[in-house]
This record gives structure tokens, C-alpha cells and sequence, in this order.
């Protein structure tokens, strides 16, 4: 089986992260997309991140119409702060038959040799870097895989941004995740 790992804090998820997922999933052949949401980010400021639980509610959300996603909590009951490396180990012992695809996009490459046992990692999983519009993707390691798809300019800074100045964020995440971030009163 082959299963593509998108972790991230998704804080929050939008249309832009399940359009790579969706054409990871095609392009690579993958049989699902595990969603990862992380409980705390090691190379993230804490600042402006919702509650772990709220943002794994979201990615629910989300992906429900999509029988090829799934969403774990893997690092959120772990607690802590979320080291990819833990969970990946976690999720070989899980599935042992499973090929991993780790999906990152290019806006990651700079901070990734900083993760923590990166060399054991790229040992453990297939690293799939995915373009990502302001961020270039020349400089793409030896072994790892560079995939090309429809880019969609959103990020989810700028929704937290357009949310603390009371604009719309409509057509950019999910109907029911949009809902949710606002009966929540989420990023204000």
C-alpha cells in the first residue's frame, strides 16, 4: 500500500492544501492521504495557532466528502511539540506493509534539514516537495521527488489576517470549516 503523509498545523485548512492533497493523491498513485495536524509546531511561533483540537476538527471537516483522506490525531494525543519523525516511526509500526509519501510544500525546504533526525526520516519515508507559488522549489534534495500542480494563492496567514480584519474568507477554505471558524469566533 501506498499512503501519502501530509502533515502541517492547518491553522487553518484550506482549498489550497486538498488540491495538493487531491493531486498528490492521482499524480503519485497514492491509495489515501493521511492528514497530520500537529499539536504544537516546533519551527512555528505559538502565536496566532488555534487549539490543536480545533484545527484537527477542521481538517475533519474538510476531507469528509473525500473517502481517499483521513485525518489522524496521532501528534495531537501525543502532546508536546510534534516531531515528524515520532510520528512517522509511530506509523510504521502501525502499518508495516505501507510505502510512505511524505508531502511538504517548497515553502518547507528551507527549514528542513533543521527537523529533527531528517536523516533518518528521508530514510523512512519518499519526500514528494510540492510547489507552492512565492516559494521556489530549484533547490529540491538529491532523492526527492518534485512535483509540479495547479497553483492556488492561498495562504492560511493570510485568512487569519483577512479574519482579524472581519473579511470574508469565503471560496477559500471549505463551507463548514468557514462556519466553523466563525461559530468558534476562531483567529479574531
Amino acid at each position: 500500500m501506498k499512503v501519502g503523509l501530509f502533515g502541517g498545523s492547518f491553522n487553518p485548512i484550506h482549498l489550497g492544501h486538498l488540491i495538493l492533497a487531491e493531486e498528490a493523491k492521482e499524480m503519485l498513485c497514492l491509495e489515501k492521504v493521511i492528514f497530520i495536524p500537529s499539536h504544537t509546531p516546533p519551527l512555528k511561533k505559538s502565536e496566532d495557532i488555534a487549539d490543536s483540537h480545533d484545527r484537527y476538527e477542521m481538517v475533519k471537516l474538510a476531507i469528509k466528502e473525500n473517502p481517499s483522506f483521513s485525518a489522524s490525531d496521532i501528534e495531537i494525543r501525543r502532546g508536546g511539540t510534534s516531531y515528524t519523525i515520532d510520528t512517522v516511526r509511530t506509523l510504521k509500526k502501525e502499518m508495516p506493509n505501507t510505502e510512505f509519501v511524505f508531502l511538504i510544500g517548497s515553502d518547507c525546504l528551507k527549514s528542513l534539514y533543521a527537523w529533527k533526525d531528517v536523516e533518518e526520516l528521508f530514510r523512512s519515508c519518499h519526500f514528494v516537495i510540492v510547489k507552492r507559488s512565492k516559494f521556489p522549489s530549484e533547490n529540491v534534495p538529491n532523492g526527492f521527488e518534485k512535483l509540479d500542480i495547479p497553483q492556488v494563492d492561498i495562504s492560511s496567514r493570510e485568512l487569519r489576517k483577512r479574519l482579524r480584519e472581519g473579511k470574508s474568507i469565503s471560496y477559500q477554505v471549505p463551507k463548514a470549516v468557514e462556519h466553523y471558524i466563525l461559530e468558534r469566533k476562531l483567529y479574531r
